[in-house]
């Protein structure tokens, strides 16, 4: 197996997203070892042992195969939470997956950004409609570009400023280009360190980050075209100035430390590093699983960033996510306590992107004939079997998650082999119609 120990990013990669129990079921041997835990409803209205064991099987069959070395499923219902997991936390390893290994969730940022955002907009230090230039000079008096594939100097004012809104949407104007022609706005956000890939900015700070996008001009107009994902990794240094505290904190404070949150962050301390998973990418060219992100001390996630990205650079573990997902599908309630208001997640979770411009606004084949966006998440609106529903989103490094008010099903899928396109993987389609067969009642 072909490992890189820099770290070096993914060829032929483009994006990120490209997505309690007490009584065992009992652990197998197979595939490095295997923890599950279920609690049962009286009225059953859960998922049912046979669903839960093809889930399993199904699952345990990547791990076999050598697809991927270990994976962390929970699927909830109601009061009801299954916890699965199997293989090792590296390709070779000894060390088991665990229920609290964790796993770098990439995109599955993106919703915990959208509803810190809402609760600045309901404190009034945000609004929706306001253009950002009021915290983020840096991106007043836009210039866009004229072609995409034009020259830089090659612009026109920007018809309107950028609004909070089209942060959230993703119709700021800017963000991932799929093509391979090397036009020169791509080649100048790569060498300025703002392009959109697997890799998380290395800026030194979020001023140093912002400062360098705010040198280029748009590719759209503002609130025309839907683009992945820079907006949303705009939307963390908006953040930060909106709370007056840095990104990490004021996450902890808000949502972490009020959701039990207690694994999740922008890195890992020393003292759980040893349940951090190996992360890899499988080289196109050899198709081996090449290594993308160390375990322990060598990790990038080692030691705080400069610049936490809000679009995709939480570490979190199954159960964390599971508290956040419970929070959105009982209306921004939790323990009694509101986090946010029902208008806040009716607003998060609405489909903002007009027909108009999901037509010019390209992304993986199909996408926008079953999803919609909403305030930083993915809103399915037709879905197949081995498709997620209700509400969530992908991770590029092979993760997902997706809670569903219709069925009351949350799903947390946590892998550490990175997507190797914009449709889902195998092993995503297996979790969410497994998933789904299970559900009874």
């Amino acid at each position: 197996m072909q490992r890189r120990g820099n770290g070096a990013a993914p060829m032929g990669i483009d994006r990120r997203s490209l997505l309690v129990g007490a009584a065992a079921l009992g652990a197998s041997a197979a595939c490095g070892g295997t923890q599950a835990n279920v609690r049962t409803t009286p009225d059953g209205a859960g998922f049912s042992k046979q669903g839960l064991a093809r889930l399993h099987a199904a699952m345990a069959a990547h791990v076999e195969r050598g697809d991927l070395p270990g994976v962390v499923t929970l699927v909830s219902r109601g009061d009801e939470v299954h916890v699965d997991a199997i293989g090792t936390m590296a390709f070779g390893g000894t060390a088991p997956m665990r229920r609290d290994t964790l796993f770098r969730i990439a995109s599955m940022t993106k919703p915990i950004s959208g509803a810190a955002t809402m609760m600045l907009v309901e404190e009034g230090r945000l609004r929706l409609d306001e253009p950002v230039d009021r915290l983020l000079p840096e991106l007043a008096n836009r210039k866009v570009l004229k072609r995409l594939d034009g020259p830089l100097d090659d612009t026109v004012p920007a018809n309107r400023p950028i609004l909070v809104s089209d942060l959230l949407t993703l119709r700021m104007g800017m963000g991932a280009i799929f093509t391979r022609d090397p036009y020169p706005i791509l080649q100048a956000m790569a060498e300025k360190g703002v392009a959109v890939g697997p890799e998380l900015p290395q800026a030194p700070s979020p001023e140093a980050w912002i400062s360098a996008l705010g040198t280029l001009p748009l590719m759209h107009q503002p609130g025309e075209v839907w683009m992945y994902d820079t907006g949303l990794t705009v939307l963390g240094v908006l953040l930060a100035r909106a709370a007056g505290k840095p990104l990490g904190d004021f996450y902890r404070e808000r949502i972490f430390e009020p959701l039990g949150m207690k694994d999740t962050g922008f890195s890992v301390p020393a003292e759980k590093l040893e349940r951090l998973a190996t992360s890899y990418w499988r080289n196109p060219e050899t198709r081996q699983f090449d290594l993308f992100d160390a375990a322990g001390q060598e990790s990038r996630f080692s030691r705080p960033p400069g610049f936490p990205d809000s679009a995709g650079g939480l570490v979190s573990t199954a159960d964390d996510y599971l508290a956040f997902a419970r929070m959105m599908l009982n209306k921004g309630e939790h323990g009694g306590r509101r986090l946010l208001s029902e208008r806040s997640i009716a607003l998060m979770t609405t489909d903002h992107i007009t027909p108009q411009q999901k037509a010019v606004s390209p992304f993986s084949p199909g996408f926008w004939d079953k999803y919609g966006w909403g305030y930083a998440l993915s809103i399915v609106h037709k879905d197949e079997p081995g498709d997620p529903r209700g509400f969530g989103w992908n991770g590029g490094y092979g993760t997902s998650s997706y809670w569903d008010p219709r069925t009351g099903v949350i799903g947390v899928l946590l892998t550490q082999r990175m997507m190797d396109s914009p449709s889902a993987p195998a092993a995503f389609v297996d979790f969410w119609r497994s998933a789904y067969e299970a559900v009874q009642g």
